[in-house]
């Protein structure tokens, strides 16, 4: 426990250090994103640390949980839905029951290439009459002001509501998924799981009738009770608040906007971790760790291995995608190209494999460190080869080495992980 507590500490002073040294600003805004890393790294600990699945479609759950944001926050386009809403709802239930309709007839008829045919020819039909239906309404609600709007907008409700719905959208995307990967290897589920991810993410960036696309949806409303940053500037009650502690209105508002961001996120951290914890040492969390250690021996005392997968991978991506929806909120804008695989997968599983996986407070800490150094290093990357080139006189070869600062962020990352793998192989905080 002490030395978790030192590790802790230690995270808890890099904050600390970055706001005396550099600024307040900027330590609580990589504090914030350093807060949904964590949760992020929780859910695929989930995944990983309790069952064992190697999933790398993590950057889905993130954009499904910012497209629900939008959905929910955006606002209201009644020009655009009357356009073409009602019809591409109408093509998307249509697409459900067609879906539905083929694995019904899959199961009905007989084992043979009469099979395959009818059910091939059944999809090829059902397609053209979906884009029949789907595509005019599409182009009708493109054409509506497309420079401002073209989309069928959102409910406008508070971006709070959106959190659980966020959840909820991934861990229906997760069912999906699961059916239809979760019998895989290992090797072909990350695969798997990383191809249908860059779909999600390709449909965000390519259909502007849903979120815009590339264009990309802006001005979401904040969730409640966080206020803009505009208005505590002219609140004269905040105004003479930060005239006591001799602060400047603009710089003080942005200080107080963030540490509510970080109190609503911590909050959520902290109720997660209770769940999980009270998950993990129950009969329940005996059994998936069971199961993750032998499924052979689990599945000969009558336990479910195919469903118990399921369920971990839903839970899992539930909560990436409740991240994802937080992220969201608090950046106040979609922006579908800012959805990578690096930022969004890898850098999680770096997380989760530092802190160490199979142990909820090592998905934490490593979300923390790593949320800190992949933002740190940005700035701190240049100074520090400003420091070292200092006596090597100017020219081409100084200007090369500078311009290499910009990679020390994938540099130290790798380094870092390196290092943990070789001196503490289960990670900072292993399993117990």
């Amino acid at each position: 426990m002490a030395r978790n507590l030192t590790l802790f500490a230690g995270v808890a002073l890099l904050f600390i250090l970055t706001g005396v040294l550099q600024s307040w600003n900027l330590s609580l805004n990589i504090l914030n994103l350093a807060l949904l890393s964590a949760i992020m790294a929780i859910g695929v600990n989930i995944q990983w640390g309790y069952a064992g699945l190697f999933s790398t479609g993590i950057v889905g759950s993130v954009a499904l949980g910012g497209l629900a944001v939008g959905l929910v926050a955006g606002k209201q386009v009644p020009e655009g839905w009357a356009a073409g809403g009602p019809r591409i709802l109408a093509a998307l239930l249509f697409a459900v029951f067609a879906v539905a309709l083929t694995v019904w007839l899959y199961r009905r008829l007989p084992a043979s290439r009469i099979r395959g045919l009818a059910v091939a020819l059944f999809l090829v039909v059902a397609f053209f009459i979906y884009r029949g239906i789907l595509d005019p309404a599409v182009m009708a609600v493109e054409a509506n002001n497309p420079a401002q709007a073209g989309h069928i907008g959102g409910l406008g409700l508070n971006s709070l509501w959106a959190w659980p719905v966020g959840a909820l959208m991934a861990a229906a995307a997760a069912w999906v998924i699961g059916k239809i990967a979760l019998g895989l290897r290992e090797d072909y589920l990350a695969i798997a799981t990383l191809g249908i991810a860059e779909i999600i993410v390709a449909v965000m960036r390519n259909e502007d009738w849903l979120d815009r696309g590339v264009k990309n949806l802006i001005d979401l409303p904040r969730p409640w009770p966080v206020p803009k940053e505009v208005d505590l500037q002219v609140d004269p009650g905040f105004l003479s608040f930060a005239q006591s502690w001799g602060m400047d209105p603009v710089s003080s508002s942005t200080i107080f906007v963030k540490l509510m961001y970080a109190a609503m996120f911590a909050l959520v951290l902290f109720a997660l971790i209770w769940l999980t914890e009270r998950a993990l040492n129950s009969p329940w969390g005996r059994m998936v760790r069971a199961i993750r250690d032998n499924e052979v021996a689990a599945a000969a005392m009558g336990k479910d291995v195919k469903w118990r997968h399921l369920q971990i991978f839903i839970i899992g991506s539930a909560v990436v995608g409740l991240a994802g929806a937080m992220m969201t909120s608090m950046e106040g804008q979609i922006t579908p190209g800012n959805y990578l695989p690096l930022r969004f997968t890898f850098l999680i599983w770096v997380m989760v494999i530092v802190g160490g996986s199979g142990n909820n407070w090592g998905a934490v800490l490593g979300g923390l460190l790593i949320g800190w150094l992949y933002l740190a290093v940005e700035f701190l990357g240049p100074q520090m080869m400003s420091y070292v080139l200092a006596a090597l006189p100017a020219g081409e070869l100084k200007n090369h080495l500078q311009d290499t600062a910009a990679h020390m962020r994938l540099l130290t990352l790798g380094v870092v992980l390196l290092v943990v793998l070789r001196f503490a192989p289960r990670g900072l905080i292993p399993e117990k």
